[in-house]
């Protein structure tokens, strides 16, 4: 005799919908988001010092990105780059 648990299937990676932190991504580190945005570490920090990008202030000095926000930056960036503005 099977028992009800057994016949449940159970997904490793299922998350609870409820939970949005679990919904999003981890934040991006300053390198990972260079790599997605296709910058330089150093034009990341730029950015962030003259407050030209979506950012996060983890634990004081640790700087953090959420994909969610650095997809409409890298949109506009993309086309002021295409258009020749600098």
């Amino acid at each position: 005799m099977k028992s009800p648990m057994s016949s449940k299937q159970i997904r490793p990676n299922a998350v609870d919908p409820r939970l949005p932190f679990f919904r999003e991504e981890l934040p991006l580190t300053v390198r990972q988001a260079a790599i997605y945005l296709g910058v330089s570490v150093q034009t990341v920090y730029l950015w962030v010092e003259r407050k030209q990008i979506p950012h996060l202030r983890v634990m004081g000095r640790n700087i953090r990105f959420l994909r969610a926000d650095l997809v409409p930056f890298r949109a506009t960036f993309k086309q002021e780059v295409g258009d020749g503005k600098t």
